[in-house]
């Protein structure tokens, strides 16, 4: 039987009206269109892209994106001050700092600096530890996404064994978390791991959150295993060769369309919760 391919572009098509539903009661609400402000510093094209788009999936559900364009030369007082008006912005219920910003600034404490109510792409240290802890809070949205695209296709999690290969503060660490929190025994794994074949052979849930292009080979996946490819390299390749673990693997994320819109329509989820919360309106489930 063929795996069973996770298609995050389509789940995240299908969350649309639900969101723009959701988003039209808050304007009903509050008597205007509730704000996700994104903050660019410097002129990297990558980075331009991944904001147009998250405009654009703004759009498509009611919400109003509002792109702040700093120079390169931001400073990190420069980029805190900018911070700070948007967190006392009330028409600003969502606040992003595009990753990476430029050498020089210090990126932790300005992804601190933004209001835990506004944080919903899920990157300051109070939100992950209160996601770490199970508090209310809004996870980082690469991960959060991949549980959202996980629970749709109810994938057993409980008492399972998950490998997560990668150990970033905003997709490796915060994914083990929330894989313990859904009551799978984690291991996390790394580039400087030993033996990481046989580690990730012992896996049932495995998710490749490395960066690099095909490090995990199809001879590693243990047969029935489910396989989540976060990685996106230059060609369309992941941290997975996809075509040999797709023959050993039950199911499967594709690269590209699988936890790449994902991480766009959690951060749109959790800017609607957020605005929700604003307005006094209780968060409407997305499934």
């Amino acid at each position: 039987m063929s795996a069973l391919v996770l298609d995050g572009k389509a789940l995240a098509s299908a969350l649309e009206p639900q969101l723009a539903a959701r988003t039209a009661a808050i304007v009903n609400r509050i008597g205007r269109v509730p704000v996700l402000a994104t903050l660019l510093v410097g002129d990297d094209p990558a980075s331009a892209t991944y904001v147009r788009m998250k405009g654009n999936a703004c759009r498509r559900v009611g919400l109003e994106p509002r792109p702040i364009l700093l120079p390169e030369s931001t400073t990190t007082d420069g980029l805190l001050a900018a911070i700070d008006r948007l967190n006392a912005d009330p028409s600003v219920q969502g606040i992003l700092l595009q990753h990476p910003v430029p050498f020089g600034i210090d990126e932790r404490v300005c992804f601190d600096r933004i209001a835990v109510e506004k944080d919903v792409d899920g990157v300051t240290a109070l939100g992950f530890g209160r996601m770490a802890l199970g508090e209310p809070a809004h996870g980082s949205a690469t991960p959060a996404g991949i549980m959202r695209l996980l629970a749709h296709h109810q994938v057993p999690l409980a008492g399972r064994h998950a490998v997560v290969i990668g150990r970033s503060p905003i997709l490796g660490k915060p994914m083990a978390l929330m894989l313990l929190n859904a009551h799978a025994t984690v291991t996390i794994c790394h580039s400087r791991t030993r033996e990481l074949p046989e580690i990730v052979r012992l896996a049932e849930i495995v998710v490749a959150a490395v960066g690099r292009p095909r490090l995990v080979k199809g001879e590693w996946i243990r047969p029935g295993a489910v396989v989540v490819d976060a990685g996106y390299h230059p060609g369309g390749v992941g941290d997975v060769d996809l075509e040999a673990a797709a023959t050993r693997a039950s199911a499967y994320t594709p690269v590209p369309g699988g936890v790449g819109p994902m991480t766009i329509a959690t951060l749109i989820a959790q800017t609607v919760e957020a605005a929700e919360r604003s307005a006094g309106l209780h968060p409407g489930g997305v499934s």
